[in-house]
């Protein structure tokens, strides 16, 4: 029997408790469809940080590059300063595997209540592609205070001096700045996977931009677009600007089948796309390299204060390990997680909080490993 090993990174919070109920469910479809699953399981989050003061180690990433999928649950933890762990784990892990694809689904799922008046399963169904290298999070910024030798800062305020034919020192005490950054092969190698999905689904790809207001860098992303579409004559395309799309994606969900888009605009749409499908609890993601090592998650936080309440929803999680399971090749085991989560939803008794039940994490991950079990 075939065996996968795949290190799992349960994090911080709620992480351990979803991840168990994640690991539950993929080993359920394994045993159906013939394989086993050996999991290496890593410490990686606030208690070791806070203990150790390291994040990752650097011959871990050497480590976990000899895996094609990793499995994590959540970071961050109030004891720790904001973005420390999220810079030190999540994004050192997307950029050290150069994962420069953050693939999200927005599905509505039966028996999941949307807040869109009217408008049901057959409505809200597509993906949206997110560039997850580049744009405003290559980390390229600072603040500056008056005063102080900066060189960055120093040409930054030159810009802005020659651009508005103001002085900043006049104004201000204190300048920040942050900067962003795409490349044109950054950009291609995006929309080539985005045109890939829209191919096999036979639908079109709608293009995400602030091309009005910020013409430079969002000029390069449309210029890549048309030349990348160029080669898929078959696949619609659209181009939108950002503050429409928020709007068009309540209002006409269903015109949408695959979303490409910058890494800053993909994540907020995808929130707003979460809150579509029905919630956190349903949101699941993957930092995708198609060559290499691939990440996949829940895309809600930590949750602090329920840790260990068993209360969560681990749905988020156990889509996101359907996500990993076809990541692997194993379409038909992904595919009987989906419907098993699916049963769940739809006969709707085994339910957490946020959905309207009071059932726990656990029995929510045993209900649905039961259904990956049940002959069709």
């Amino acid at each position: 029997m075939k065996t996968y090993t795949i290190p799992v990174i349960p994090g911080d919070g709620v992480g351990p408790e979803i991840i168990a109920e994640g690991k539950k469910v993929l080993e359920a479809a394994g045993r159906v469809h013939g394989f086993n699953i050996k999991w290496r399981e890593y410490p990686y989050g606030a208690e070791y940080y806070l203990e150790t003061g390291e994040l990752i180690p650097e011959d871990i990433f050497n480590e976990l590059s000899n895996y094609r999928a990793i499995y994590l649950g959540s970071v961050g933890d109030a004891r720790v300063p904001p973005g420390v762990l999220e810079r030190g784990i999540l994004f050192a892990l997307r950029f050290f595997f150069d994962q420069y694809i953050n693939l999200r689904p927005i599905k509505l799922l039966a028996g999941v209540q949307t807040p869109i008046r009217g408008k049901g399963p057959e409505d809200i169904d597509y993906i949206v592609v997110r560039e997850n290298s580049e744009d405003l999070y290559v980390g390229v910024g600072g603040r500056v205070k008056r005063g102080n030798a900066h060189h960055d800062a120093d040409v930054i305020r030159s810009l802005y001096n020659v651009k508005f034919g103001l002085d900043i020192d006049s104004d201000s005490d204190e300048i920040a700045y942050q900067v962003g950054m795409i490349s044109a092969e950054g950009t291609r190698r995006v929309m080539q996977y985005a045109f890939e999905v829209a191919t096999k689904r036979g639908g079109h790809v709608s293009s995400v931009d602030k091309m009005n207001a910020m013409t430079d860098i969002y000029g390069l992303w449309r210029e890549i677009f048309d030349e990348v579409a160029a080669y898929y004559p078959n696949v619609k395309t659209d181009f939108n600007l950002v503050d429409a799309m928020t709007m068009w994606l309540v209002k006409n969900p269903e015109w949408f089948d695959v979303v490409v888009t910058p890494n800053l605009f993909g994540d907020i749409i995808t929130d707003l796309g979460a809150m579509v499908q029905g919630g956190l609890g349903l949101a699941a993601g993957g930092n995708i390299n198609p060559k290499g090592t691939s990440m996949f998650e829940p895309i809600h936080g930590s949750a602090p204060k329920y840790k260990g309440l068993n209360k969560v929803n681990p749905i988020a999680t156990i889509w996101a390990g359907a996500m990993l399971l076809e990541n692997l090749d194993e379409g038909p085991a992904a595919m009987s997680v989906m419907r098993a989560i699916e049963q769940n939803l739809r006969e709707g008794k085994i339910r957490t909080f946020d959905l309207g039940g009071t059932s726990t994490t656990a029995e929510v991950g045993t209900d649905i490993a039961g259904h990956v079990e049940k002959p069709e």
